[in-house]
């Protein structure tokens, strides 16, 4: 990163970070500095994958300029809708938003979404360092590339419990060409491949092989290194549909940190990392000085559309000894087989939580648990996803503003259900494939300690089960477990682990199995908690949790000026 200043006085810096130029001003908090940005969300033509799209960006970047901040920091964004058509809201992937949940960028649920023309002011606080990103939450605005990566630095003073010599961030995003299952290209940082391959000379594929002078929008970004020194490569997954794998030829990597929190080190020779998972790892630049090496990212989870034809997204690791242009002489890492769920599992299981760092363990016990089964169900004849066979609908008026004035009549006032038959069959097609629509909610008290199993079953029609990734909104949740068929309480949660459970704000279920989170309830707010798969989102699987509303004051007027609070005044 760069920074060029402005005049001694102006407060004004251009940061030139992986090529973007971002204006940002700096003042100064009680407790840490404010960082002004200034964001116009737009509609681009652009060459991401060496094709023409119409993507999204900001402030005419693809993606969206990285945010850095430090802890303590204020983040305030002002956000200008430039789009024609259609409104926009931007979630802060990761960040807690404790104090200021209207903030946190879910049209519907914690704000309106912000219409064309006009500007949102997000203010917030970040509090915990960390790799983090953030992504439209509007329709399908983060398939369409409204996204960006947001790190969190220590304050001064503070180190890491690791050592780097250097730093590479790695955002990871598929595009589509015609529709969420079809023609798919990977992109890292923005850029892939589609109609040709770097490595065609090296494997077995129709494509031809690339021939790009690295001036290109699809070029890759390659990442430099010098022998000997350790790299922290920064990682996240702002995918709309892929599972992905990450390789680098000949070099192992040290897993640390997992969605903004310290876990115990392992070393692996790849990592799996789902839609709405951040990692950091450290990588050792111990091999041959002589050669270059492979990046390479592939899908998992998701069979290919050509048999043993895994699509990927590559680039180089470059030794600074050598030229960048010097191809690798073997072949990429190879993608695990897309189905091998054994070995997903295992890298999994290997995240615990530090033993070192001051994250505290799980609470011993918990007040309340719920039970969400995930399945694939009909409403009105079409395809849905519903969580105890409801499926999810949003409300014109935001539930934060609904709780907040006790209206009673925007949604819907019965609690959704907290489990299932327990003679449904999570192994075959729903007997009943119909469900309801639902937009009920969990109300929690303050500080209550609630237990969420999320059980996976069969899809709609024939044999299978697909992987979930979760992601919770205003809080950390600990995984307290996995487990295989449907969830036994009395004899699962003996396998429960309530030492070294690692906080996360995204965890995964895998076909046919269960996965046990807990969290506590003590961030006043409505959130979100979703399948990260963005269809899945839309097509209604995810549910609404809400916590001590009365608490929150000073929330922005233009929040909540739609529906049924839009002439309410500023709301305190």
């Amino acid at each position: 990163m760069r920074i060029m200043r402005g005049s001694s006085n102006s407060g004004v810096l251009f940061v030139l970070w992986m090529g973007l130029v971002v204006m940002m001003t700096i003042g100064e908090t009680e407790g840490g500095r404010v960082r002004h940005y200034k964001f116009d969300v737009e509609y681009m033509i652009r060459k991401p994958d060496c094709l023409e799209h119409v993507v999204m960006g900001i402030n005419g970047k693809f993606p969206g300029p990285t945010i850095r901040a430090q802890v303590g920091d204020t983040l305030d964004i002002a956000l200008t809708n430039k789009l024609s058509t259609e409104g926009t809201v931007i979630h802060w992937h990761g960040i807690r938003q404790i104090g200021t949940p209207w903030a946190d960028g879910t049209a519907a649920i914690s704000q309106c979404a912000i219409n064309p023309g006009e500007t949102f002011h997000y203010r917030f606080k970040v509090d915990k360092a960390g790799t983090y990103f953030y992504h439209g939450h509007y329709g399908m605005q983060r398939a369409a590339g409204l996204y960006g990566s947001l790190i969190v630095d220590l304050p001064k003073g503070q180190k890491e419990p690791f050592h780097y010599d250097g730093e590479f961030n790695l955002l990871l995003s598929d595009l589509w060409h015609t529709s969420s299952h079809e023609q798919e290209s990977l992109l890292i940082n923005g850029r892939g491949q589609f109609n040709c391959s770097l490595a065609a000379k090296f494997i077995s594929t129709s494509l031809p092989q690339c021939q790009l002078k690295g001036g290109e929008e699809c070029a890759p970004q390659i990442l430099h290194v010098e022998p000997k020194k350790t790299y922290r490569i920064r990682i996240s997954s702002t995918t709309s549909l892929a599972s992905l794998n990450l390789a680098i030829s000949n070099h192992k990597l040290t897993v640390v940190e997992a969605d903004g929190n310290y876990v115990e080190p392992f070393t692996v020779d790849d990592i799996d990392i789902y839609s709405g998972e951040s990692y950091s790892v450290l990588l050792t630049a111990d091999q041959d000085p002589t050669k270059n090496y492979w990046l390479s990212v592939g899908v998992r989870a998701r069979k290919p559309a050509i048999p043993d034809q895994v699509l990927t997204a590559l680039t180089l690791l470059n030794y600074k000894t050598i030229s960048a242009s010097v191809f690798p002489a073997s072949p990429p890492p190879v993608t695990p087989r897309w189905d091998d769920f054994d070995r997903s599992k295992a890298f999994t299981k290997k995240i615990i939580a530090n033993i070192r760092s001051p994250q505290p363990p799980p609470p011993p016990y918990s007040h309340r648990r719920i039970v969400l089964l995930n399945t694939q169900n009909r409403v009105e004849g079409f395809t849905k996803w519903a969580i105890n066979n409801v499926s999810l609908t949003l409300p014109t008026t935001p539930y934060l503003g609904s709780f907040k004035f006790k209206l009673n009549n925007t949604f819907d006032r019965k609690p959704p259900p907290e489990n299932f038959r327990s003679e449904y069959d999570i192994f075959n097609p729903p007997v009943n494939a119909n469900a309801t629509t639902g937009n009920g909610v969990y109300v929690f008290q303050l500080n209550e300690v609630v237990d969420v199993i999320l059980q996976n079953a069969n899809q709609l029609t024939g044999k299978g089960s697909e992987i979930h990734p979760w992601h919770l909104h205003g809080h950390d949740f600990w995984v307290l477990g996995y487990g295989e068929g449907k969830f036994k309480a009395g004899e699962d949660e003996k396998k429960f682990n309530l030492t070294h459970a690692p906080l996360r704000n995204t965890a995964v279920i895998f076909p046919y199995g269960w996965t046990a989170l807990r969290f506590k309830a003590d961030n006043p707010g409505v959130w979100a908690f979703h399948c990260h798969i963005e269809p899945h989102l839309h097509m209604g699987m995810g549910v609404i949790f809400a916590e001590a509303v009365h608490k929150i004051k000073n929330i922005p007027s233009q929040a909540l000026a739609c529906g049924l609070t839009a002439n309410n005044g500023r709301h305190n």
